[in-house]
């Protein structure tokens, strides 16, 4: 896979968390991931289209997921992942993957987004069938870590 391709991702990640909640995300080590694996317990679900084609998952623990929407829904205490904190946490991977998309562009790669897809559940399983699976772990801080998981077909 073409670190063309990834650095975009973890350049639109970091902007977008630094602007939505004040942390700059640290990078943690970007490996391989071998299909099918386990996701956290929230997983935001992109396709792609275009140059590049392929699907992103953003997957954070319950207890990030909940931190984070506090965050940007102004601070209000989040117990119970609710239909306006899953909103929250979806529109995020929807601003993660739509800067992610204006990167590319400015470097000639035409993509599309669909609309995102929020998951949660125990023990999520994650197969991306015949994709490579890049994951850019990224650490918030307070143990609060994410996932972003690019599985492209190119």
């Amino acid at each position: 896979m073409n670190v063309e391709y990834i650095n975009p991702f973890i350049e639109a990640s970091q902007q977008v968390f630094k602007m939505m909640t004040g942390i700059m995300p640290s990078l943690g080590k970007v490996h391989l991931k071998t299909s099918p694996y386990s996701g956290d317990s929230i997983a935001v679900i992109v396709g792609i289209t275009g140059k590049i084609r392929g699907q992103v998952i953003i997957s954070l623990s319950n207890h990030t997921a909940k931190s984070v929407a506090s965050i940007m829904m102004g601070g209000i205490p989040i117990e119970v992942m609710d239909e306006i904190s899953n909103s929250a946490i979806s529109e995020l991977g929807n601003m993660i993957m739509g800067n992610t998309a204006t990167i590319l562009a400015a470097k000639g790669v035409g993509i599309d987004i669909t609309p995102p897809s929020l998951l949660s559940g125990e023990k999520i399983k994650i197969s991306s069938s015949s994709m490579r699976t890049i994951c850019v772990p990224l650490d918030l801080g307070e143990e609060r870590k994410v996932d972003i998981d690019i599985s492209l077909e190119i």
